[in-house]
This record gives C-alpha cells, structure tokens and sequence, in this order.
C-alpha cells in the first residue's frame, strides 16, 4: 500500500493538473469547422481544420461550421398589393464566409438571418400582386435572395438560394381563381372552334372554285358520293343519271343573256 505522503499527494495533483491543462489545450476541428479564438477578450487568428492547441483558461475557442444551413421560414401573413391575405411561406439556403463577424458582428446569426427572411418576406411579397406571386416565382426568389444577403452580408453571411415554398390561398380567392381559369378554358375553346370553321369555310371556298372551274370535278365527285353511298349496307337504291342528261335543264333554268334588256 502506497503511503499518502505530501510529497505523493503532490505529484499526484500534479499529474491531473498535468492532464486538465493537455485536455483543455488540445482542440479538433473538422474540415468543415474554423475555430474563432479570444485571447484575454482579443481575436486571434482563425484556427482549423485539424489539431488546434490553445492556452487554457486565457483562450476561449468559438467553432463555426462553414455549410451551407438549410433553414424554413415560418408561414407569414402577407397582404398583397391587392388586397388580398395570404399564408407564404419559404426556405433559405445560406453559409458563413467570415468566421470572425458571424461571431462578432451579431449576437447569433441563425436567429438574426432568420428574423431578417421573415421581414423581407412580408416586405417584398407585400408589393406584389396576387398574380405575379403565383407566376412569376422565380423573379421574387431572385428579389428576396439579393435583398436578404445584401443585409447579413456585413455579418459574414452568404445567402445563396431562396424558395418560396407554398401559397395557401383563401377558400373564396380559390373558388374565384377556379372560376376564372375554367373561363378562360372555355374562351379558348370557343376561339379554337371559331379558327376551325373558318379555316374549313376557306377550303369548301376553295374547293368550290375548283369546281365551278373545272365541270369534271363535279361529276367526279358525283360518283365518289355513289360509290361512298353504296359500300353501306343499307336498302337505298340509286339510278345514276348522266350529268350530260341534265345538262340541257340547267341551260334552260339559267337566265339568257339580254333577257334583262329585253324585259325592258
């Protein structure tokens, strides 16, 4: 059994007090990590990736991850350039560039780049209408990403992607907007059909001046109609008659040339 000498105890505490300092000396910090040091209150150079030694107890050691924070914007009650209340909501994409001001220049930046996406998000959707915030998305993501990172930027904040994630609209906006989609569906059926008719009426035009044009075509479309008429199974029973025959009828049905005068 070890005597508890003074002389033991000594080198006993010695040897812990050895190993708290090591413990509290040795640092390690991961590839995507920066260690922000205060010595006695003052910044010292950035540390990491790696192994890091520091003077405990003089040395205070801050780490900031470098990725990219993927953070939701609570929904936000936004009212529109016209007057209409909607529920937006969003997703913020964003990393510290600079160490040193995301821990220097704002208390806590997740809290503060989060409070500045939910004021801009009012703000920027609130000059809008209702229209251009269900079309044009990618214009206002575009809007509230350079707003928000041109704020944080002063804290070391790089703000590379905003989303406006969803829209929720209210019960009688959605019932109007279905009203006037279902409007423009049938207006657009109309101008089809009213664009089919007129083409058609320009080929029966066409074709009647082929005709009237050429006398053969009739008759040739004549026995297309029989032959058409025929392959039916049904109990018509045709008697083609010569358009020769019928020739002379017609001359005699038509006006003659002075008749005009001659009534005179």
């Amino acid at each position: 059994m070890i005597p508890l000498t003074p002389q033991f105890t000594v080198f006993v505490f010695f040897v812990f007090f050895i190993g708290y300092v090591l413990m509290s000396a040795i640092r390690i910090l991961k590839e995507y990590e920066r260690g922000v040091v205060f010595r006695l209150g003052r910044i010292i150079p950035v540390k990491g990736p790696g192994l890091v030694l520091i003077w405990p107890i003089i040395d205070k050691l801050v780490r900031v991850s470098l990725r990219t924070v993927t953070m939701d914007v609570p929904p936000q009650d936004v009212i529109t350039r016209d007057n209409i209340t909607v529920k937006v909501n969003a997703v913020i994409y964003f990393r510290p560039l600079d160490p040193v001001k995301a821990i220097t220049e704002v208390e806590d930046f997740y809290y503060a780049t989060s409070q500045i996406a939910q004021t801009t998000l009012r703000s920027i959707l609130g000059q809008s209408q209702l229209d251009d915030l269900l079309s044009k998305r990618d214009e206002l993501n575009a809007e509230l990403q350079k707003v928000i990172d041109f704020q944080t930027e002063p804290w070391g904040i790089k703000v590379s992607t905003v989303e406006v994630k969803n829209v929720d609209l209210p019960v009688e906006m959605q019932r109007a907007i279905a009203k006037q989609a279902e409007a423009e569906r049938e207006r657009r059926a109309k101008i089809i059909h009213a664009e089919g008719e007129f083409q058609a009426s320009q080929k029966l035009s066409d074709a009647a001046n082929v005709i009237a044009s050429q006398p053969i075509a009739l008759q040739l479309r004549y026995l297309q109609t029989l032959t058409e008429i025929a392959a039916e199974k049904n109990s018509t029973i045709l008697f083609p008659i010569p358009m020769d025959l019928l020739k002379p009828f017609l001359e005699k049905s038509l006006p003659q040339p002075g008749s005009l005068s001659g009534k005179e």
